[in-house]
């Protein structure tokens, strides 16, 4: 039986490498995170961005709806799923909010500071999300946009919810 930790990593490592294939490297959701968090978080940089986003995909349920997602962005793409999913995800229909739903979700597990900031930046498109967002690349990243904005909304509520941490974080690096 594989213990807990073992899991931990294979998900975690799993995740990684999907982010990569499609495209996605920490550094680029630590650019919303900065982004989102500049004027809360004073000296805020890269690092304790990314010590944050790894919190977010060491959580369980988080990496349950990051593998989701990407899967069914995946699936898509090949064209292996049946009408009409296969049609709504090659549309991106914008009635279809399930992929708001998931990472809403995954957002909220890090509190209402995370939600507000996913609607935020899924609303903007920041970095990273607009290029997710381009159609005109034949990717389908359905889900993957709203997910990558959640990791980096969840992060920021890890961040306001462990401020301690972070001034400690931050001043080992200074």
């Amino acid at each position: 039986m594989v213990s807990y930790e073992e899991q931990d990593k294979q998900y975690y490592d799993h995740i990684i490498r999907n982010l990569k294939n499609r495209g996605v490297e920490l550094k680029d959701i630590a650019e919303i995170v900065i982004f989102l968090e500049k004027d809360y978080v004073p000296g805020l940089d890269e690092e304790v961005s990314i010590y944050a986003i790894n919190k977010v995909l060491h959580k369980r349920e988080a990496q349950n709806a990051i593998m989701t997602g990407i899967e069914l962005d995946v699936l898509a793409e090949k064209n292996l799923l049946s009408a009409p999913m296969q049609r709504i995800m090659k549309t991106d229909e914008s009635t279809y909010g399930i992929d708001e739903n998931l990472a809403i979700t995954l957002a909220s597990l890090y509190g209402s500071v995370s939600v507000t900031n996913y609607g935020y930046v899924d609303k903007l498109k920041h970095g990273i999300l607009g290029k997710l967002n381009d159609k005109s690349t034949g990717k389908i990243n359905v889900f993957l946009d709203d997910l990558v904005g959640a990791i980096a909304a969840a992060a920021c509520g890890w961040l306001a919810h462990n401020e301690r941490e972070v001034k400690r974080l931050l001043a080992k690096e200074n």
